[in-house]
């Protein structure tokens, strides 16, 4: 009895790291975004700096394309708007869940939007 549990225990954890691999960077791979800032990450993990945002209001964008993940490290209940014009037009609702989203294709997004 205790060697098939050690043996599903041993199942249990390399399933879960390989669900872990498929679905997210490594802890080690992926740039922290800061406290406050709402960032881009690229497909790689890391976070460009002219993709890490403080300021409330518009940001616009400069080849931001493809699949993303935004991280909303904003304190306070701040959220953030994608839009798919520049200088913050035709924007979706407010974000405002702290952490990572799902990948996000940001290929016709040219502005996001930081509101309080």
């Amino acid at each position: 009895m205790l060697r098939k549990l050690s043996i599903t225990a041993v199942g249990m954890a390399l399933a879960l790291g390989t669900l872990g691999l498929a679905t997210a960077p490594s802890a080690s791979a992926a740039t922290p975004c800061p406290s406050g800032a709402v960032c881009i990450r690229e497909t790689n993990g890391s976070i460009l700096s002219k993709n890490i945002f403080y300021d409330y209001g518009v940001h616009n964008l400069s080849n931001v394309t493809g699949d993303r993940v935004l991280v909303n490290n904003q304190t306070g209940g701040a959220g953030f708007q994608v839009c798919y014009d520049y200088n913050g037009g035709r924007c979706s609702a407010v974000m405002r869940g702290v952490g990572e989203s799902a990948p996000y294709n940001m290929t016709p997004i040219n502005s996001v939007v930081l509101v309080r």
